[in-house]
């Protein structure tokens, strides 16, 4: 995708380098619709310059910024010199997650979608979240509920999530808890299970969030929980644990939730 407009003064952007001269360098902008922009020879790096060809080459993929802008004689003043390694690294990061995200629009709307309908649900997306990644990265986390603040229809919110999950890589947190369960009751063994299961979630954990319940030592069991951030792995952990000493309450034990080990090293 890329923007219709003009990028701002100050603004990083991604180029190609077309044209190279002794007095500068023309670059096309990756980002913007039939933009191009000129870095002259002051500004492609500190210090004098005897040849401009020390320093780039044509079809480098370059960070520039933004100085000045000309809309009316479609001149737009870059600088090679003003971007320092991180900013580069940063933007060429942000841009190779653009492409991605671009083409995973493509997987939601079809490849045949028509230019107004990937234009309107990519400014939706854009809109809500500042950006085509961010907009599926969140999906990918949060479902539909991403999509609550967006003009989409239930289809393209489907088709969304669907191509977010499969295809998104997103950041999960570990966290995890002890719960100990004890049944003197008839129902023993069965009790303990039932409530084993009840942590479990019983189908109900969220499809973000990875849960897993396993043995550690009579009574103690262990909750790991795996979510996108700590805020739901931390919600998830402590409602794993209370499932668990309901259900256990309700067969006639008892249940104890902590988050440190109590019992000797496996």
């Amino acid at each position: 995708m890329k923007y219709s407009g003009w990028p701002d003064p100050g603004e990083l952007v991604v180029g190609k380098i077309d044209e190279i001269e002794d007095f500068g360098v023309f670059v096309d902008l990756e980002e913007y619709q039939d933009k191009r922009g000129l870095i002259h020879i002051s500004e492609v790096a500190s210090g004098w310059i005897k040849n401009v060809r020390d320093h780039v080459r044509e079809g480098q993929i370059a960070v520039c910024k933004v100085l000045e802008i000309d809309e009316g004689s479609q001149q737009i003043d870059l600088s090679l010199k003003d971007v320092n390694d991180h900013q580069r690294s940063d933007k060429i990061q942000e841009w190779k997650n653009e492409q991605k995200a671009d083409n995973w629009m493509g997987i939601a709307l079809g490849d045949d979608v028509d230019d107004e309908t990937y234009t309107a649900v990519a400014n939706e997306l854009i809109g809500v979240h500042g950006s085509l990644y961010d907009g599926f990265k969140q999906a990918a986390i949060h479902g539909e509920e991403a999509l609550e603040d967006t003009d989409l229809s239930d289809d393209e919110v489907e088709s969304i999530v669907e191509t977010a999950r499969e295809n998104v890589s997103v950041p999960y947190v570990n966290v995890t808890g002890y719960v100990d369960l004890e049944n003197p009751s008839p129902s023993g063994v069965d009790g303990i299970r039932e409530a084993l299961e009840a942590a479990e979630g019983n189908g109900e954990v969220p499809d973000e969030v990875d849960l897993e319940v396993s043995y550690v030592g009579a009574p103690e069991y262990r909750i790991e929980v795996q979510a996108p951030n700590y805020k739901t792995a931390e919600s998830q952990l402590e409602d794993s644990a209370q499932r668990a000493v309901r259900a256990i309450e309700s067969e006639g034990g008892s249940g104890e939730y902590h988050r440190e080990r109590r019992t000797d090293d496996e």
